[in-house]
């Protein structure tokens, strides 16, 4: 699986395509600028404007101070960016990235977004319709980093007609805390009119406090238990290096134990395993990639060497949100049903 070459749009495909949609970045930054990663002190709505209408300015991850002259308004994200932003008042008229429903459910991905009644530009990888985009007259174009400096789902081959339509801003929620990228999202948020002090704001950070010391209890209650927050498509099994996603990277901070992934690629974000190879690890409790993009539990099943792991013959298995939304309320739950399946399980025989 080469890193340059003429397999280089392969491989960014490949990302998308499920089990090994977070191998790495994409492969080329979006547009020229600073990429020292610096972030947030210059991000501001216009000050002595509270209303929005004088100039906006906010400092993203790559350390791009994206200035406009007035606050923006029609704003185009990712799927789970666009329901970050949602749950705090504030509403994007495009979205890109997987909205469909999974077995009949909406899109985790999507939170709480009325996906019916926003314009999706497309929602697998390479997708992006640029017709579409342009026919919104966006203002401004939001989305995650999986790292820096490439924005999430934003193909390369369109990138300069894209950027071409409106300034852009990037999260970053690779291989740092989950503190950070749901901060930045506050943050953001906040910049472009949203009351951080609302009751429904306030109430959702208070519960994702206390979900966190709740997994922090289980986990130290757990008596070492280990761990695993995995992906799979039909050729592989991916095991997560915890340290590249800021879900696990916090958890981690909390006390959970995980099984340390080895780095597969110069990414560093998986140990790729074939399925006779699936239990390389041992694993009391597993994490499974909930997108629609990853193999489901069911097609899981078929797999033999799947059905034998010690964790999935006790049933001990729980969802992992690996592109939950990144903001307070959207990781309260997540962290509970974490803390949840910890109390749940059991140290389990080698």
């Amino acid at each position: 699986m080469p890193a340059s070459g003429p397999n280089r749009v392969s491989r960014r495909r490949l990302l998308a395509a499920g089990g090994a949609l977070a191998l790495g970045p994409l492969l080329a930054a979006c547009g020229d600028g600073n990429d020292d990663g610096e972030s947030g002190d210059e991000s501001a709505r216009s000050a002595g404007d509270p209303a929005g209408g004088g100039p906006w300015s906010f400092k993203d991850d790559r350390g791009r101070k994206v200035e406009t002259d007035s606050e923006p308004k029609t704003l185009v994200a990712f799927v789970s960016a666009a329901a970050a932003l949602h749950d705090y008042g504030i509403e994007c008229k495009g979205v890109f990235g997987p909205t469909e429903p999974v077995d009949g459910e909406p899109n985790p991905q999507a939170g709480d977004l009325d996906v019916s009644k926003l314009t999706s530009l497309g929602t697998a990888w390479g997708q992006f319709n640029v017709e579409k985009y342009a026919a919104l007259e966006p203002d401004l174009l939001i989305s995650n980093m999986f790292p820096g400096p490439d924005l999430w789902f934003v193909p390369e081959e369109s990138r300069k007609k894209i950027e071409a339509l409106a300034p852009s801003v990037g999260i970053s929620i690779a291989r740092t805390s989950l503190l950070d990228p749901l901060r930045r999202t506050a943050e953001l948020a906040e910049s472009l009119g949203a009351d951080l002090g609302a009751k429904k704001v306030t109430d959702a950070k208070a519960r994702f406090d206390k979900a966190s010391e709740t997994l922090r209890e289980a986990a130290g209650a757990s008596g070492g238990l280990k761990v695993m927050a995995m992906t799979g498509d039909a050729d592989q099994m991916y095991v997560a290096v915890p340290d590249s996603y800021s879900d696990l990277n916090y958890f981690k901070d909390l006390g959970v134990e995980f099984v340390e992934g080895k780095k597969s690629d110069e990414w560093g974000f998986w140990e790729f395993l074939s399925w006779e190879n699936a239990d390389r690890h041992h694993a009391d409790l597993i994490m499974i990639d909930n997108r629609s993009t990853a193999l489901p539990p069911k097609d899981l099943a078929k797999k033999p060497t799947w059905r034998q792991l010690p964790a999935v013959k006790a049933a001990q298995t729980t969802p992992w949100s690996m592109e939950e939304r990144f903001s307070y309320a959207g990781f309260a739950p997540v962290i509970e049903r974490l803390a949840a399946a910890v109390k749940k399980s059991k140290r389990l025989d080698t």
